[in-house]
């Protein structure tokens, strides 16, 4: 029952879609001509309703269209319809499912009547010319009843009475219609069913109830097709009772007159009508099966009186449909075991019916029959199915027992094996795994023979000693490369331990890749050192070759593998980079080689691994410390073995020797890092058997490893400038961030008008250092808010948000200066100690808030959901908005400065000065220029990523004012100034507070205080990270803001010569606000171990640089006149090049 219910609310959801489509189609293509209705054709008439036909199924359905034509529209629309039968044709006749048969053009064009006609039987009549016509236009099939001699088209469907009332009901109601039974006795066998009307709107908006009816699709259902192919498949030998109940009185048809009955035989997949009563046998009424087959839904309270409002019911008494009668012919016997069901239920309100009309609900019931009885009276079938129902149990249990018995512990045995021969493999090399496997199974069988316990590998007997004698070997002809990262460890200490992680996997994936490559073993890895060697296990001829090939390949991959995870790690990742030869000019991988022979073996004891001895390993070693950034080193019995293999032209000798310790003075060799030509008289036959040439790594695609390993990005970002990189890398930075403002609303962002006018007004009343204010009222979120946030990871950023972001950062970059300090360079390396602050604080945040209870454990994951109610960061943390602005605040707060201070722009009385009364003069041009660019149109999707409301917009624009204002460090108003707030958001005791300003205040403006307070001074240490970082990278650093002052000087912009006092400043500037900084850091506790990590750097580089302070700034000043020398010389070579010219 369930099945046919769903095919009729199927076949009437289709009719609906299917004049909502002609209705909207037909609206765009009449108003492109000019036209109305009925003046239009349906396109793809027949594809369509043969797709709605299918939804019938059954096996000759017919569907037709037909338009409401006025009388004042007849002529022309005769013509009209006249011109478009012939294109008709043509298209069913071309999509060959028309049902034109073999009926040519000429003979559809003479059947078709050219007028409008009020009956389909000789003789043609004219419709009447009152009233509206319904011509029958479109039909499908095209020619519906082969034994007329005219076609239905230009039809007047409303000369069938039963169409009439049809059509007057579904124009009145605007829904569709069904039509009560009629008997056709025209087909082979006789047959009944159902007229079903849908109207076709003027247009498509199904809410609008003005909507005007142009025309109507009528479709006619044959219910011994339903039932035949609703019962298809089913048993012959089992028949069923179908009574079909209609509520109306019987309509006429051109043949017959039904009753308000039909009675069904369903004889597995063969139907036939039984007659037009009901013809069930009672004695199944108990187990009659009923409901509603189509009901329209109407409210009888509504109903006029003397009209009637019919339900149709069909009654299914056991499976191929034949007609019995046109009453209820079922046995009464099995009226109890009725099925009855609803087929169809419009919901029409039947107060909108015209007087007169009914509109019926057909019903259906369901019978079985005697034959139905006999076939499944026997007690055979519950025998047999209860042997089965056992035999599968039985069947089901033994392989459930034999899955979780047997086959889940050999699945457990043989994981575990498989990882411990992985844990294995990655420790010993194959043919000493293979022998120590051996090794261990003979151990064992002797310790069973004799009785002890087993032992581990490396446990010791009961006398004290090892067991078997130790598995180790002396290689006599080996090649061991040390190869250490340059520069790692100043990296390292700029960055997170993931990122930190992130890189040395990428490099040593790369590496093991290349070693895989050239048949090379790897020792192990100690810090940011590899250690691989060539010749072992198995010897190989060639393996001082092979361990040049494997090193300079190592260092190319390098290079790329920096360039391009600058873009994800940020500023100076770049700096890390694997090169031998001499076009590089950082320090990032030494790698030297040792050749002779070595003692490896296996190391037995805890932890125990395959492990390499010998003065090839010592000197090796000293090869790396003692060698020359962006070079190989190769000791003199090395540089042999190349010769001898004919590879002289790779090898350059040392200027100097050099000593050694244990060894001496030694000669070595640096290797060429590219390919070098073969010189005159060279053995190129030697050179070719000694080493196959197609493994030479100089020349091809094949010699790296693709860089969509690891990982890594595509090819195009190795060819990005530095600069472009670092804005690659704050794309990404600002995106996460945008990520997470818009999981914290919820996943919304609505589209915002272009300068909205407070976007137009803020900023607008005073300069930007007058907008100050000592106290940012940050957004709370409480523990709700947080719990109903979306994860950043699901939010998608739009490209076209990501290219706004890359295109303003882009236009930030360059509006810095090339200054040697104060550029963009600087100001990615101030963002990234941001970046690294912030994650500090969020990590902390999560400690404490464990501690106190105020993080709760999520049902939903293992992860940890922060709720921060205790305020340790006294909202920083939990209000995305915040970072992001501090973040953007680092990228723009140098924006245009112009190299020298602001003391020296308020004596040269720039324009800015004035501008801006002679205070924080850089720091309000930064803000000025960075927020008017930002507030042009072309970043309108951007700011409705940073803000929705007026509240965040303002908050926005003073957190950004506040944080870059803080940068200016010089001046000692604003220093004063300061130091009271934090003494008022920090002080221990009430009484000091009350003291300095901080009575009365709510907890609320406290925690706020301490928020704005602690922002000022996260952005205070960003900008002088370098003094709180490795010394290598304060030394750079220094030199370059060294070189930016000394310029300005040399430029006659500076009153003093800052060389004479640059050793005792710096110390002065450790003492009196570097260190002093970074011990607030500590004392507000929000930063963790951060705040220590940046106090003992700076007190460690504080040391140093009274170390060796003077000394450098000798180099510094010697540095810098080189430069001015070089730049001097190319200036005279290039104006001798002009005057010659």
């Amino acid at each position: 029952m369930t099945v046919s219910r769903e095919t009729t609310d199927q076949l009437f959801n289709a009719l609906d879609a299917f004049s909502v489509s002609i209705s909207s189609q037909a609206a765009r293509e009449l108003e492109l001509v000019n036209s109305s209705w009925p003046f239009y054709r349906i396109p793809d008439w027949s594809v369509r309703a043969q797709r709605l036909a299918a939804l019938t199924r059954m096996e000759n359905p017919s569907v037709a269209f037909d338009p409401i034509v006025r009388q004042d529209e007849r002529k022309a629309w005769e013509d009209f319809a006249n011109s478009e039968y012939p294109i008709e044709y043509q298209y069913a006749i071309e999509k060959g499912d028309g049902g034109t048969g073999s009926m040519t053009a000429e003979e559809f064009l003479n059947k078709t009547v050219p007028f409008i006609y009020q009956s389909y039987l000789s003789p043609v009549i004219p419709a009447p010319g009152t009233g509206d016509l319904l011509p029958m236009f479109q039909q499908y099939p095209l020619e519906m009843f082969p034994g007329l001699s005219e076609m239905l088209m230009n039809w007047d469907a409303q000369s069938y009475p039963a169409v009439r009332d049809l059509f007057r009901i579904t124009r009145a109601i605007k829904r569709p219609a069904v039509g009560g039974f009629f008997i056709h006795l025209g087909r082979d066998i006789k047959s009944s069913g159902t007229e079903v009307v849908q109207p076709v709107f003027d247009r498509a908006d199904t809410a609008d109830d003005d909507r005007k009816v142009v025309g109507i699709v009528s479709i006619r259902l044959h219910w011994l097709d339903y039932f035949k192919n609703l019962f298809h498949g089913g048993d012959s030998d089992v028949r069923l009772i179908v009574v079909l109940k209609n509520s109306c009185p019987a309509s006429v048809d051109a043949v017959a007159i039904s009753d308000h009955v039909v009675t069904y035989q369903i004889d597995g997949s063969n139907a036939i009508v039984l007659g037009e009563e009901d013809l069930h046998n009672p004695k199944y009424d108990s187990l009659e099966i009923s409901d509603t087959f189509i009901d329209l839904n109407v409210d009888h309270s509504k109903v006029p009186d003397g009209l009637c409002v019919p339900t149709s019911t069909l009654h299914i008494d056991g499976s191929k449909p034949i007609l019995l009668g046109e009453e209820d012919l079922h046995d009464p016997k099995y009226d109890s075991l009725e099925v009855t069901e609803t087929f169809i239920d419009l919901g029409i309100d039947q107060s909108k019916v015209p007087d007169g009309l009914c509109v019926p609900t057909l019903s259906l019931h369901v019978y079985p029959s005697e034959s139905l009885e006999r076939k499944f009276e026997t007690d055979n079938r519950v025998i047999y199915t209860s042997v089965v129902v056992i035999i599968f149990i039985f069947t089901v249990l033994v392989f459930l027992l034999y899955d979780f018995v047997v086959g889940r512990l050999q699945r457990k045995v043989m994981d575990r094996i498989n990882k411990q021969d992985m844990i294995v493999a990655n420790v010993f090399p194959s043919a000493i795994r293979d022998r120590l496997y051996q090794a261990q199974g003979n151990a064992l069988q002797q310790r069973q023979m004799v009785g002890q316990s087993t032992n581990s590998l490396g446990s010791k007997t009961e006398t004290g000693e090892m067991g078997a004698a130790p598995l180790a070997d002396l290689f006599p002809s080996t090649s061991v490369v040390f190869a250490d990262i340059a520069g790692f460890t100043a990296w390292s200490s700029a960055r997170e331990p993931q990122q930190v992680f992130i890189l040395l996997e990428n490099i040593y994936g790369a590496l093991d890749t290349i070693a895989n490559k050239f048949a090379i073993f790897k020792v192990e890895t100690v810090g940011d050192c590899y250690v691989a060697a060539a010749g072992i296990p198995d010897p190989m001829d060639n393996h001082a070759i092979v361990a040049c090939k494997f090193a300079r390949d190592a260092l190319k991959k390098m290079k790329e593998i920096t360039h391009q995870m600058e873009v994800s790690l940020g500023p100076d990742t770049a700096a890390l980079d694997l090169r031998i030869g001499i076009h590089s000019t950082t320090d990032v991988l030494f790698s030297q080689l040792h050749s002779g022979q070595v003692t490896a073996g296996v190391l037995r004891g805890e932890r125990s691994r395959f492990q390499l001895f010998g003065d090839t390993m010592n000197t090796a070693s000293r090869m790396e410390s003692s060698g020359k950034r962006d070079h190989i080193q190769v000791t003199q019995a090395t540089a042999d073995l190349l010769t001898e293999a004919g590879f002289a032209r790779w090898l350059i000798p040392r200027d100097t020797k050099i000593y050694v310790k244990g060894k001496g003075e030694m000669q070595t060799y640096w290797v060429h890092k590219a390919k070098v030509p073969l010189a005159k008289g060279s053995n190129m036959k030697a050179e070719m058997s000694t080493v196959d040439e197609t493994i030479d790594s100089d020349g091809g695609e094949s010699s790296v490893v693709s860089s969509g390993e690891y990982g890594l990005g595509s090819e195009g970002i190795r060819k990005l400038t530095k600069t472009e990189r670092l804005v690659e890398w704050d794309v990404a930075l600002l995106t996460s961030l945008l990520q997470q403002i818009i999981a914290s609303r919820g996943g919304i962002v609505r589209h915002i008008k272009p300068l909205s006018s407070d976007e137009r007004t803020i900023g607008t009343n005073g300069t930007v250092l007058e907008e100050f204010t000592p106290i940012i009222p940050l957004k709370r979120f409480g523990a709700h808010d947080l719990q109903q946030r979306q994860k950043p990871s699901s939010i998608e950023i739009g490209d076209k948000v990501k290219c706004q972001i890359r295109g303003y950062l882009s236009n930030v970059a360059s509006m810095y200066k090339d200054n040697p300090f104060h550029n963009f360079e600087h100001a990615s390396h101030v963002t990234a100690s941001v970046k690294k602050l912030l994650t500090r604080i969020v990590n902390t945040d999560a400690t404490n808030g464990l501690a106190k209870g105020n993080i709760k454990t999520s049902g939903k994951s293992n992860g940890l959901d922060l709720v921060d109610l205790a305020g340790h960061s006294y909202g920083i943390t939990s209000d995305p908005l915040t970072q992001f602005s501090v973040v953007f605040s680092a990228i723009i707060h140098d924006v245009d400065h112009p190299g020298v201070p602001n003391s020296q722009l308020v004596k040269e009385n720039t324009r800015s000065a004035q501008v801006y009364k002679s205070k924080s003069v850089a720091e309000q041009n930064s803000v000025e220029l960075a927020w008017d660019m930002l507030m042009q149109d072309e970043y309108e999707d951007l700011r409705a990523c940073i803000y929705q409301t007026k509240e965040d917009l303002h908050r926005f624009r003073q957190l950004v004012v506040n944080t870059v204002m803080a940068t200016d460090i010089v001046d000692k108003e604003l220093q004063a100034l300061r130091k009271a707030r934090w003494e008022i958001a920090f002080s221990e005791t009430s009484a000091l507070r009350d003291l300095v300003g901080g009575a009365g205040e709510s907890e609320t403006d406290r925690e706020n205080r301490k928020a704005t307070i602690v922002i000022e001074h996260l952005i205070q240490a960003s900008d002088v990270a370098h003094t709180m970082q490795h010394w290598h990278i304060y030394k750079s650093w220094n030199e370059k803001f060294f070189m930016e002052c000394y310029g300005a000087y040399q430029q006659g912009r500076a009153d003093s010569d800052p060389s004479e006092d640059w050793y005792k400043g710096e110390i002065g500037f450790f003492d009196f606000y570097v260190i002093p900084l970074a011990k607030k850091l500590q004392s507000c506790g929000v930063f963790g171990v951060s705040s220590d990590e940046y106090l003992n750097y700076a007190k460690s580089n504080r040391d140093e640089w009274v170390r060796e302070g003077e000394t450098l700034v000798k180099e510094y000043l010697a540095k810098y006149h080189r430069q001015q020398d070089r730049e001097g010389t190319s200036d005279i070579s290039s104006r001798r090049g002009s005057d010659g010219a």
